[in-house]
Order: structure tokens, then sequence, then C-alpha cells
């Protein structure tokens, strides 16, 4: 394996990453996570903080946690499970839905272009990404 792989996907997770922070615009920076979490939550909401957890595979405390500044930035809605008082159901906002979906172009794009900003080789990551993909088809 080549040495300089973990360097380059620790450089793909940190652009990735700044991607996401500008993303969320000049008036509010989501993070990778955030958006991430926003994202979840538009395709299994609404839904306990323990679910969340387990779909994002995190730590319940680290869901609590991300969810702080959503709620407070009016993204999320945090509210009691009317069938089991100590559950908290989560769900997102007309702004939270507006937030994740504010950009222009896709984060797929974002990432190309902070990628190719700093010289990584996107294009041969692409056609090595496309011949591991064939590679590891299963065959009929």
């Amino acid at each position: 394996m080549d040495d300089g792989l973990g360097d380059l996907l620790h450089r793909v997770v940190y652009l990735l990453g700044e991607a996401a922070r500008r993303r969320g615009g000049e008036t509010e920076v989501l993070t990778y996570s955030q958006i991430r979490l926003l994202g979840m939550l538009e395709e299994i909401e609404p839904v306990t903080q323990h679910q969340l957890a387990q779909a994002l595979s995190v730590s319940d405390p680290a869901v609590s946690r991300a969810l702080r500044p959503l709620e407070a930035a009016g993204f999320v809605a945090v509210e009691t499970d009317p069938e089991h008082a100590r559950r908290r159901l989560v769900s997102t906002t007309e702004a939270g839905r507006d937030a994740f979906h504010s950009t222009d172009r896709p984060l797929q794009n974002q990432l190309r272009d902070a990628l190719l900003e700093a010289g990584f080789p996107y294009e041969q990551y692409l056609r090595d990404t496309a011949a591991l993909a064939k590679l590891l088809e299963p065959r009929r």
C-alpha cells in the first residue's frame, strides 16, 4: 500500500470539512457533522436522539452536543416524546431544511473544487476509484 495514502486521505477529510463549513454561507457556518446530521434527519425524522446516534454511528452524548447549536439556531426541534417522557424526538425545521439545501452547487462539486485547489490529484482519484469498483464487482 502507498505510504502517502494516509496523508492523502487525511487531506480529503480536512478539505471535506472545509467545503462543508463554506457551504453554510456568510450568515451561518455549518460543520460537516452538522450537515450530515441534518441530512440524516431529513431521511428518518422524527427520530429519537438514540436512534439518530445509531444511524450516524456516534455516541448519544455526541448527538446531544451536536444538536445544541442546531436547536439554538432554529434548525432542529427537540421535543419530549408524548409516548415516553424520558425520550426526546428530533426533527428538522423549515430553517434547517433551507440551511441544508442552501447551496446552489452540490457538496460534491465544492469538495472537488477544494481538492483541485489544494493540488489533490482528483481526476486520478476518480479513475482509480472506478477501477477499484469494477474490480470489486461480484462475478456472475
